[in-house]
């Protein structure tokens, strides 16, 4: 496996596979891996002839300076995962080496279609117009022919979707199932900012989703919402940020359960200071 930290070496490299005739497999992250990203690399590496993973914090999809001054960092430990992975090449580069100044300060412009005024988007603004700005920029560098992305961010994974339609990539984006821990919780990198006691409490969430799965077509879907951000937040520190019933493919609110034949359950909860996303589908 080989590490490369400029554009011009990444350049090089993909000149030289595609040269070969090989096929492109592309996993974007911003480090701090674990099995979730695993997974998603693992299906990367059986599907193409070589496994491209790109390690960068993107600094336009932070909202917070500080989220993003205290996101985890560690490329060596990266490194150790992906090569034992079947990963090929890592892509880690610097900010300067992505973008300059004028890039950073001004929010990048592109049409949604209404996908970014949802759920994450009413919370964290601009945050998918910077999804969107890193993921187009990796896409022009390392040209793959697939890429990978969980389903666990739902909504980021529709935008990338209609990004690359929009711009006409010529890559096939293949959405990877939610990875959980034994107890349920949902593989994140924020995972590791949870104490013992928190993340005990966190698997609560998940618990809570799979339960309402039992009812949800025995009454409204109002009334499912109320009952499973009351149940979660039963539980101490948790605190439901939202609760979203959405149609699948335009991400936006149903009212009633035959408005739709591909529903999910999206929502953002609070464990202490640690922000959590989760989602399930109930059809």
């Amino acid at each position: 496996m080989i590490i490369l930290k400029t554009q011009n070496a990444i350049i090089e490299q993909i000149i030289e596979v595609k040269s070969a005739g090989k096929t492109i497999g592309f996993v974007p992250t911003m480090g701090a891996l674990h099995q979730g990203h695993l997974a998603l690399v693992k299906k990367c590496v059986a599907e193409n002839d070589v496994a491209i993973v790109s390690i960068f914090v993107n600094p336009t999809q932070f909202n917070n300076a500080d989220d993003l001054a205290c996101y985890p960092r560690n490329l060596d430990a990266d490194a150790a995962l992906l090569e034992n992975a079947g990963c090929k090449i890592v892509f880690a580069p610097n900010v300067n080496e992505i973008y300059n100044e004028q890039e950073i300060k001004k929010p990048f412009e592109f049409d949604f279609q209404g996908l970014d005024t949802v759920m994450e988007g009413v919370f964290r603004p601009n945050h998918f117009n910077g999804v969107v700005q890193i993921v187009s920029k990796l896409f022009l560098l390392v040209q793959p022919d697939r890429a990978y992305f969980g389903e666990k961010d739902f909504q980021q994974l529709a935008i990338i979707r209609l990004m690359t339609k929009t711009l006409n990539f010529p890559v096939k984006i293949v959405g990877c199932p939610i990875i959980r821990e034994e107890s349920g919780l949902a593989f994140s990198s924020r995972n590791a900012l949870l104490t013992e006691k928190e993340r005990e409490i966190a698997a609560h969430i998940y618990a809570v989703l799979t339960e309402s799965k039992t009812f949800f077509n025995h009454t409204s879907v109002e009334e499912l919402k109320s009952c499973v951000t009351a149940a979660i937040e039963r539980k101490e520190p948790l605190k439901v940020e939202y609760f979203e019933i959405i149609d699948g493919n335009t991400l936006q609110n149903i009212e009633k359960w035959e408005n739709s034949d591909y529903i999910i359950g999206c929502l953002t909860v609070y464990c202490g200071k640690v922000r959590l996303i989760d989602n399930i589908k109930y059809v």
